[in-house]
């Protein structure tokens, strides 16, 4: 499942940064998640670092974007190229 910033962002510019996948960007307001480029850094790191470094905690699951692991990973071989 790809993530999503919820109305709460600060615009910390925290996130960003540390996306492998590139997937985070300002949009008109506050930052928001590209959900064809997030994989919750599934076969990057255990867990989704802009989560993890986010202050306010305002970076959730995307109930829009239901992905499993597997399919997670298949992403994560596309954007990567490691098919």
């Amino acid at each position: 499942m790809a993530l999503i910033i919820d109305d709460s962002c600060i615009n910390c510019d925290m996130c960003e940064p540390e996306c492998p996948n590139q997937a985070i960007a300002m949009g008109a307001e506050i930052y928001e998640i590209d959900p064809d480029r997030c994989t919750e850094c599934v076969g990057h790191y255990d867990k989704p670092t802009c989560v993890s470094v986010c202050p306010i905690n305002c970076i959730d699951p995307d109930p829009a974007h239901p992905e499993s692991q597997d399919e997670l990973l298949i992403k994560y071989a596309r954007l990567t190229g490691k098919l």
